[in-house]
């Protein structure tokens, strides 16, 4: 994780308006939401395959937040995706 606390990359996050977030020292679960996320991601899709351009990876993303959040079940909700899961809320 140093390369997160590099003068460069914060000076993109800044450019970009990001605001980082960082988990305390010996608390790695902090973030584990997004970090089960785009290991996910990085498993079942951009590892998968190779893409043409940058608007071909945009779309494929975007294509698997969708699949993520509607469709694929997930352990911790019972096997359901995270919509269905919050449908009763």
């Amino acid at each position: 994780g140093s390369q997160y606390t590099s003068d460069e990359f914060r000076k993109r996050l800044d450019r970009a308006s990001f605001i980082q977030s960082f988990s305390k020292k010996g608390h790695p679960y902090d973030n584990a939401v997004a970090e089960a996320f785009f290991k996910f991601l990085k498993l079942e899709e951009t590892n998968c395959r190779s893409y043409a351009s940058f608007d071909e990876l945009e779309l494929s993303v975007f294509e698997y937040i969708h699949f993520y959040n509607f469709k694929r079940p997930h352990s911790a909700n019972d096997l359901l995706s995270p919509i269905q899961f919050e449908e009763p809320f």
